[in-house]
């Protein structure tokens, strides 16, 4: 079974607009002809399920094991926020595209790197 992993400069939140270093590393178990980091954004919680690539970067042709060290730049928004019917994920899913095989690394992305949580009207 092929094993990959995602590793954050730090775990669980991130400042909008900052640049950070992700680093991924592979052992596969056949040959691909590529696997794609991906930067998403998606909703959980009632209604239809919202899904946003926002950024992918490619490794082209990559050894049956290795690792790689890529840059992004994070988006300005929209935040990282929970509601009491609809919250919003960030995370990087680093998928091989010739086997569907995927993980995926949640994470906040807010100012001062805490989620925005809103409040039910009193």
């Amino acid at each position: 079974m092929s094993e990959m992993s995602i590793t954050l400069p730090q775990q669980g939140a991130l400042e909008p607009g900052s640049e950070i270093d992700v680093d991924v590393q592979w052992d596969l178990d056949r040959p691909t002809n590529r696997l794609e980091l991906r930067l998403v954004w998606n909703t959980t919680g009632k209604g239809d399920r919202d899904l946003k690539v926002a950024k992918t970067m490619h490794i082209h042709d990559p050894e049956l094991k290795g690792n790689e060290r890529l840059t992004f730049i994070l988006p300005w928004g929209p935040y990282s926020f929970s509601g009491k019917l609809i919250s919003l994920v960030w995370a990087f899913e680093l998928v091989d595209v010739s086997s569907d095989a995927s993980i995926r690394e949640e994470f906040v992305l807010a100012p001062g790197g805490r989620e925005v949580v809103l409040l039910a009207k009193r």
